[in-house]
Parts: structure tokens; sequence; C-alpha cells
């Protein structure tokens, strides 16, 4: 999202942390505008009033003047503030345009070394975010090239892996944090507006790129995820259609990172299944929020209009509150990042903070307070428990009736379903193979299937239909073998019962 950040007058810093203490969530915010504000003191107050122990900020990278740290000076004046308040820093370190990385063959280069020039200058900060929503093309271009084909996932993850290797030769200790995934894409490369890359399809993309590469390290010890909901009247329990994601998706981002990564260096999230690594991947949800509609007295502290649907801010703090409860109990959430501490003035930009333009605290300010205090980051509630899956999501199929019909001329169909997109074959068999049997003839295309059809499930209910044909009197199965596009290693097969097709009455 925005790197713009109107915060009240505030100074906002943040130190990395390279993990919550015992395994708690820890809270935080996102925000920018403390970089060029002096009055840091009230700022990291309000944070510790909150509970909140932790502040994203964003450095943005000049192609035109590669090596210039022109925050430098404002940060080194901040940073001990921060520190005094025991408020610990994340630098967001990304292109200041969206071409500033694919324009010349040197540029990729010359930011990593602006990174490890910016790691080198402040050796107490050890958490860094590389880059900032890379499937967006507000921040990366270009998304596709010329004939359709997707870029952005390959080329960030060039960056991502050098990124890394640079900083840890710095400090092996530093918590290097990938992505800065964006929720939404529409992997529609001749789309009139927003060309971007969904974010399963763009992890796909990037764990395609790392195999090819060979690469025996790791690309990230966490991965930044913004679930920003679809629109700010969704409560948090709507989420995307797949290949989306937001909070109440999470699984999905796990299970892409499982299909994009697994059996490589970079390990992928804990599973409650199977834990074979040592150091799972975490999430670092480092920008959430829900944008809020201004009270009618206060409409004088913002200007321009709004340009988004808006929820109150009574749901608002709810929501906020509920979050830091919920995602305590998911031992692959390392951190939460509230966007912001204080509202943007521009009604263009975001009204999501827990602070009024006026300074006046909304009542998620007091929410997220409450929340803190009560769990301290720890579960309280039923620990969420994700594993892997072999199979192809939400696969299914409903048959229809499957009672006898007469063997000429035969229509027949079924309805099959996945919640991701999936390849199919499908076929009528007559009844006897083991399921098995049947699952390899589906792949293979040896006789056996009577009847055959293939095509695609992409994400949603779809007829199978198989043309007419004339059967021969006897008893037969539907059955359908789908298999995942983002992994063909994870299939699901499944067979009906049996039906019967019996001899056509003779006429008189």
């Amino acid at each position: 999202m925005t790197r713009i950040s109107g915060l009240i007058g505030c100074a906002c810093a943040a130190l990395a942390l390279a993990g919550a203490a015992n395994g708690s969530l820890e809270v935080g915010i996102t925000e920018d505008s403390g970089k060029t504000i002096d009055n840091g003191a009230a700022f990291f107050s309000a944070m510790n009033d909150v509970g909140l122990t932790t502040n994203r900020v964003s450095i943005n990278w000049d192609p035109l003047h590669p090596t210039d740290f022109v925050q430098q000076a404002d940060i080194a004046a901040w940073l001990p503030q921060a520190q005094t308040a025991n408020v610990h820093i994340v630098f967001a370190i990304a292109p200041a345009d969206a071409k500033s990385l694919t324009a010349s063959p040197s540029a990729p280069g010359q930011f990593v070394a602006f990174v490890q020039q910016v790691a080198q200058a402040f050796p107490q900060v050890t958490s860094f975010v590389i880059g900032n929503e890379p499937n967006q093309p507000r921040f990366w271009l270009p998304q596709f090239n010329s004939a359709g084909k997707p870029l952005s996932g390959a080329a960030y993850e060039q960056l991502l892996a050098a990124s890394y290797d640079a900083l840890k030769a710095i400090n092996p200790a530093i918590q290097v944090i990938g992505v800065g995934l964006s929720p939404r894409g529409n992997d529609t490369p001749s789309a009139k507006n927003n060309v971007s890359r969904s974010p399963v399809r763009f992890l796909h993309d990037m764990g395609v790129a790392y195999r090819a590469s060979h690469r025996t390290k790791p690309l990230m010890d966490e991965l930044a995820f913004h679930p920003y909901p679809s629109s700010s009247h969704d409560p948090v329990t709507k989420g995307y259609q797949w290949p989306n994601a937001g909070i109440a998706n999470l699984d999905r981002i796990k299970q892409a990172v499982w299909d994009a990564f697994h059996g490589t260096a970079q390990t992928p999230f804990a599973d409650a299944a199977r834990r074979p690594f040592a150091h799972p991947l975490t999430f670092d949800l480092d920008e959430v929020g829900w944008q809020v509609a201004i009270p009618v007295g206060l409409t004088s502290f913002y200007t321009g209009a709004e340009n988004v649907p808006t929820t109150d801010e009574a749901t608002q703090a709810t929501i906020y509150g509920d979050l830091v409860r919920t995602l305590s109990c998911d031992q692959t959430v390392r951190s939460l990042y509230f966007f912001h501490l204080g509202d943007e003035t521009d009604l263009k930009n975001w009204q999501s903070g827990l602070v009024r333009a006026d300074g006046s605290h909304r009542p998620s300010y007091d929410a997220v307070k409450q929340a803190i205090a009560g769990t301290h980051g720890n579960c309280f509630g039923k620990p969420v428990a994700w594993k892997h899956t072999d199979a192809v999501v939400g696969a299914a199929a409903a048959w229809g009736s499957l009672r006898a019909r007469p063997a000429r001329n035969v229509s027949l169909s079924f309805t099959a379903s996945a919640a991701e997109m999936a390849s199919f074959r499908a076929g009528v068999f007559k009844a006897g193979p083991a399921k098995g049997v049947i699952g390899r003839r589906l792949v293979t295309g040896r006789p056996a299937a009577v009847l055959r059809a293939t095509g695609t499930i992409n994400a949603k209910r779809r007829v199978i239909q198989f043309a007419r044909h004339k059967l021969k009197p006897g008893t037969y199965v539907f059955a359908i073998r789908m298999i995942a596009t983002m992994n063909s290693q994870r299939y699901t097969l499944l067979v009906s019962k049996p039906f019967k097709v019996t001899a056509a009455a003779r006429r008189r």
C-alpha cells in the first residue's frame, strides 16, 4: 500500500526485533512521518501507552543517486529516542520508482549495495524488509513481458537472494524479511489498469525461479504480507477468491509457500503434522488497516474527499482487538503492524489509524491497548494448527442421480469443484477396477475409460459433460482426477458409486 504517512506531527521509528519473546505476537505499527517530524518523544510515549513495541519505517532507494542515504541524519537523530522508549525498528527498503530496479542491468546490484550501506550505518537495526508489494505495478514494473509471461516474481527472487546474502555477510543475526506481498492481483497482462500478479501465483513464480537457480541458501527468514480487506466494509472473516488472499486466507499463503519451496533450503511455514525444519518461516503482517469514516465534527482536520468505502469506528475497534487476540494463537504469525498509528490528513490516502488527525483517540486505540494488555501476545484461545495438503484444496464432486438409464444415446454429466485452479481428466469407466487403477488410467489415457473429458476447474464449480454416447448395457462409474496447477504433485481422485445402463426397450 501507500508509503505516505501523515501522522499528526509525530516522529516515528522502528528497531528490528529478531523474534517475539517466547513466541508471543509482536504488535506494532507501520509509520513514516517520524522520519522528518521532531517530536519523537510524544510519539513513542503514545506507542508505549498502547503497548506497541515495533515500528516499521520505509527507506527509499533512488537509482539516480544510488549511494545517497538522504535519511541517515534524521534516523541518527531519532533512533536514540526509539531505543530509550524500548521501541524496536524495522527498516523497509524499496526503490522509489516502479521501474527503478528493471531500467538498467546495474540497478539490482546498486540496490543491494545500498541495503548493505544502510545496515552498516545502523548495526543496531537487525530486521530488514526487502522491497514492497512487487506483485503490484505501483511498486514493480514490468509485471509481464509483451507475450504475457510473468516477470516480476523471478526478477524479485534474484533481488531478494542477493540482498539476503549481502545482509547476512554483515551480520548473520539480521532477519531478512521478504516480499511485502500485496493481497491481490488480477493476473491479466492485457488488463486496462493495475496489471498485477496475485499473491499465490507470485509465490509460485518465485519458487520456480528459486529452484531453477539451484540456490543452496534461503531467501528470507520471514514473509511480509499485507492482508488488507478487499473493502473496509468487509468483516475480518471475509476473505478473497483464490488466488488472492486476506486475513481469512492465511492458510492459502502457507500452502503457496509450501508448494513453491518445500524440499529446498527455503523452509516453509511450520507444519502441524510434520516439522522437519528447525527454523520454519513466519509471517510478518506488517501492513493491516481498515479505513473509517471521519466524524462530522472533525472534517475540518482533513482535506480532499474520501475515495473508497469506509467502516465505522466501533467496527474498526472490534476488528483490531480481535486481530490481536486471534493472531496471538497462530504460531506462524510473528508480528502484526497496524497501518498507521495516526491518520493521514488527505482523505485520498489512509484514515485507518488509532488516532484521529486532531490527536484524539479512536475506540480502536483502547481496543488494541486492552487486547495487548490482556494477552501480552500470548494465546488464550484455541491454537491455530495448520498442515500442508497433498490433495487439491476443496476438491469435490456431485455425481447427481445415479439411477439406471437406457443404453440408447445416454447423456452423462456430473459437477466437480475445487477451491483452487486445477486441471482434470475425467472418465466413465466400466465398474470393477480399483480406484488406483482408474487413477492411473485417467493419467495415462490407456484403455478402460469408455468416455473421457479434460479441462480446467478455475477455483469454482464446473459441469463435466460427456458427449452423448450409446453405451453397452452394464455397470459404470464416473471418475475424475484433479491436479493442482500450483503444484503438480498434489492431486485428488474421486470415483462415484456404480450406476447401471440397461438394454434399451424394444419398440413393438
